[in-house]
């Protein structure tokens, strides 16, 4: 009788276990994205259908880029854009993730602008600049300085959320900002004269777009994520074939609330990755033209600005192998 009891007691455990493994299976992915091209691509998957097509339920969800991050890291989503190095912060910070597909890399929608009569790196000697301390661009700024024979110490930094560096522009109280798309567009619109004098057009590589996921959802559902990557490859073929363009930057435009001309000019700043352009990055290198490389370096720079104490095993944010299965 207690052997039969045991038994019972088993057979229905497993089957608890097993609907609730059901019950999460039939849970659509959750993906946080936010206002940045390669992000905002998604939409045309989105609005197309192209995710029921490929037979897997997910369900994007639009923030400001911080608060995607954190909902990530409140286990709020499966996956999120990031940057390849805020990845790490949130990492650092409990919220682990791996990268699963290269988005794109920032090709001139990050820079450094400054009011007129700044004309160059050189310039800013003893000058303010408005950046987001430990963020991408006080990267992007951090080695366009050593270029010109400068470093941080020639500068004064002015700590301000990117969000509102056109406004703290626009103010007079620095002389230059940094900043992202759309932050850095609006600058250049609310100060006449204003120019950008250095972008992440002279840094290809420093800043990767990614979208990133949670190890137990990769391990749960990696065939879901597969069926995941290659709804993307059709995005960015919808958005490279010069036939089906228009329409793709329209359908971006309306996500972002700008006009396709306006929006145009976001996305060539923004070089989204083809997949075998995207396997060429995926492999390992040192350097800005591999993501192991760029990272180790904002790894380096993370650990250099106090954004974190102990740098990060860079190799267990990287997972390769859904894009070089494609």
């Amino acid at each position: 009788m207690i052997a039969s009891l045991k038994k019972l007691a088993t057979t229905v455990l497993a089957s608890a276990l097993m609907s609730l493994s059901a019950s999460a299976l039939a849970e659509p992915l959750k993906i946080g994205y936010s206002d940045w091209p390669g992000w905002v691509a998604w939409e045309v998957a989105i609005q197309k259908g192209w995710f029921k097509d490929a037979g897997v339920d997910v369900q994007f969800e639009w923030f400001d880029y911080v608060a995607s991050m954190e909902a990530y890291s409140a286990g709020k989503l499966d996956g999120v854009g990031m940057t390849n190095g805020d990845a790490l912060v949130t990492g650092a910070a409990g919220g682990k993730s791996v990268t699963i597909l290269i988005n794109d890399y920032s090709n001139g929608n990050d820079m450094i602008i400054a009011k007129p009569g700044i004309n160059s790196l050189k310039d800013l000697k003893g000058k303010k600049i408005g950046i987001e301390v430990g963020f991408v661009d006080h990267l992007l700024l951090l080695n366009g300085l050593k270029k010109a024979g400068m470093s941080e110490k020639d500068v004064e930094l002015v700590n301000a959320p990117t969000n509102e560096t056109p406004q703290v522009l626009a103010s007079g109280d620095v002389d230059a900002i940094g900043a992202w798309q759309p932050s850095s567009g609006i600058a250049l619109k609310q100060v006449p004269g204003s120019k950008a004098i250095y972008t992440s057009a002279d840094e290809p590589g420093l800043i990767y777009d990614v979208l990133t996921v949670s190890p137990a959802s990769l391990a749960a559902r990696k065939a879901d994520w597969v069926k995941v990557a290659k709804v993307w490859y059709r995005v960015v073929d919808y958005i490279h074939d010069p036939k089906t363009r228009a329409d793709a930057i329209a359908i971006m435009a309306s996500r972002a609330g700008l006009t396709p001309a306006e929006y145009e000019g976001f996305v060539n700043g923004t070089k989204i990755l083809t997949l075998a352009e995207a396997k060429k990055h995926f492999a390992k290198g040192d350097g800005f033209s591999s993501i192991y490389g760029s990272t180790k370096i904002a790894d380096d720079f993370n650990v250099a600005n106090k954004v974190y104490e102990k740098p990060q095993a860079v190799d267990s944010y990287l997972d390769s192998s859904i894009t070089n299965s494609l």
